[in-house]
């Protein structure tokens, strides 16, 4: 089992920038993608960016260029650093992992962003 723990949610302006934290703890060595998802409310779930252990990353068309992935593999840890923020940002984000690119089976709790116009 792998658990993952978010950090660094919060308020802030548009224009401004924000950085998540996920670390995982646990069966670490059935992971091979790290990622983030993110829900607004009344909307589903999407991807807003991934990362493998090999640094191959992806992201959704809406935030290339403003949000960037990375991955600490000695400290289990992927970070989503996010630039240039937007009211339509605002959403709980989740952490994902999984044992391979594009499945993702484990998940975090969630953390919230809040960008105010």
């Amino acid at each position: 089992q792998v658990q993952l723990v978010e950090s660094g949610g919060g308020l802030v302006q548009a224009g401004g920038s924000l950085r998540l934290s996920c670390s995982a703890s646990g069966s670490i060595r059935s992971i091979n993608t790290m990622g983030w998802y993110r829900q607004a409310p009344g909307k589903q779930r999407g991807l807003v960016a991934g990362i493998t252990s090999g640094g191959t990353t992806n992201y959704a068309d809406s935030v290339k260029g403003r949000f960037t992935i990375s991955r600490d593999n000695a400290k289990n840890t992927v970070y989503l650093q996010m630039n240039s923020l937007k009211p339509e940002d605002t959403a709980v984000y989740y952490c994902a992992a999984g044992p391979r690119e594009r499945l993702w089976v484990y998940w975090g709790q969630g953390t919230q962003v809040t960008v105010s116009s």
